[in-house]
């Protein structure tokens, strides 16, 4: 929508107006806490191949793309079957791993289910695979609460490229600066910054100073409401 206000001049001059009406959700470290079994699976696969991998080396890579993580570990030039090989055990690791355990992250489902009683669209925009995402969001009840499903592999590039977020507008067919972004990594506060959305961090896996560039911090989920959300367009 578009209103009118008047320039200093006198001369009306042309206002957007954006306003709440989707959030993209990243999952991993935002939803849920699955940080330590994605560790856990990547040691696992890394180890088979002679490589020790270090809880250190994998939190700034937490949230990125499988590919791009075994390329940061194993070298650029590995051939695709192998990459898919890597990634289907990893993928089986983590699934084993985390079958029973999955929980939420403090104030995560709440929140998502308030957004989904206030009518706004919901989307999941996260690098996992879409066995994972589903795993997830049934396992905590909340599947019902989204209106689209965004996984890593179905855009060229991953996080930090804003492709993720902005196929999700697309699917909710909504307006980039109408939408938010929740999200807790690095790379994924410059993707929505890229997609031109608003986004929120919570410190779940960095510390505030490295999350800056979001529309606003936070060290929990637990005290926001929509009427939070809504005033990030104001």
């Amino acid at each position: 929508t578009q209103r009118t206000a008047l320039t200093g001049s006198g001369r009306p001059a042309a206002m957007s107006e954006n306003r709440l009406e989707a959030v993209a959700w990243d999952l991993d470290g935002v939803i849920a806490d699955t940080a330590d079994y994605h560790y856990r699976a990547w040691r696992d696969v890394f180890k088979k191949r002679g490589v020790t991998y270090t809880r250190a080396e994998f939190m700034p890579y937490f949230g990125r793309r499988h590919d791009a993580i075994i390329k940061a570990v194993l070298g650029d030039r590995l051939p695709q079957k192998e990459l898919d090989a890597i990634t289907n055990a990893k993928q089986l690791n983590y699934r084993r791993r985390v079958a029973g355990h999955i929980k939420g992250l403090p104030g995560a489902v709440l929140l998502i289910k308030s957004i989904h009683d206030h009518g706004i669209k919901q989307a999941i925009a996260s690098s996992a695979v879409p066995e994972n995402i589903d795993l997830i969001i049934r396992g905590l009840g909340i599947a019902d609460c989204f209106q689209a499903i965004v996984g890593g592999m179905e855009v060229k590039e991953g996080k930090p490229s804003p492709q993720i977020f902005l196929l999700a507008a697309a699917k909710l067919k909504v307006r980039p600066a109408d939408c938010l972004v929740i999200e807790d990594a690095i790379a994924g506060v410059a993707a929505a910054k890229l997609a031109g959305m608003k986004c929120l961090a919570v410190t779940n896996s960095h510390p505030k100073a490295a999350l800056k560039a979001a529309d606003l911090v936070v060290n929990s989920l637990e005290k926001i409401s929509v009427v939070d959300l809504q005033k990030l367009f104001s």
